[in-house]
């Protein structure tokens, strides 16, 4: 038999453990959301760049708005207007999202991440490099976060020399080329070394 004062001790060390358990769960939840916004900012990014419409509009929801601009498109119209704005004026396109901010209140976050555009323009021997952010609240909804609002700023912007790409050097590498649709190496399942349908340098 414990005694009265043994049992308030074991109660009080419950109490602590549960109380620090509680923590542990808010600790885990909040990481846990923080990769599943930072993901859905990268899919968004991967969608631009590989054209894959439905992953791009994966990242918003269906009453999402996107605002680069003076162009304002709902999230699941996005794709479309982000594809043509991209062919029409690159060969190529490369979204890096680098910092990143994010504040979570319960189902909404507000984030701010850093992009740098790269594009390769559509004479391919010059480039574009814009660099901005993304400023975006997200709400999670029936368990995923998707963005609600995205505005776009841009803070720099430069033009730069891109016939490296074509030099005797450069090519005889054989890189692999990034592929603006499912030819892509980094959809090939499994990856392996064997040839794909992407383009070579």
């Amino acid at each position: 038999m414990i005694n009265e004062n043994q049992f308030k001790r074991l109660e009080s060390r419950l109490k602590d453990l549960m109380d620090r358990m509680e923590q542990r769960e808010r600790e885990l939840q909040h990481l846990m959301d923080r990769v599943e916004i930072l993901d859905c900012v990268a899919r968004h990014a991967r969608g631009c760049d590989r054209f894959d419409s439905s992953l791009l509009a994966s990242a918003y929801h269906e009453d999402g708005v996107d605002e680069h601009g003076f162009a304002i498109n709902p999230g699941p119209k996005y794709p479309e207007w982000a594809n043509a704005q991209h062919s029409r004026g690159s060969l190529q396109n490369m979204h890096n999202i680098t910092t990143h901010n994010c504040e979570i209140d319960g189902d909404v976050a507000h984030a701010e991440s850093y992009v740098i555009g790269l594009f390769l323009n559509a004479d391919g021997k010059t480039a574009r490099l814009l660099a901005g952010r993304y400023a975006d609240r997200l709400e999670r909804r029936n368990g995923e976060w998707r963005i609600a609002l995205r505005r776009s700023t841009v803070d720099v912007a430069m033009a730069a020399d891109a016939s490296f790409l074509s030099l005797p050097y450069f090519v005889d590498m054989g890189f692999v080329k990034g592929m603006r649709d499912k030819r892509d190496v980094t959809y090939q399942r499994p990856l392996t070394l064997d040839e794909t349908p992407a383009d070579r340098w």
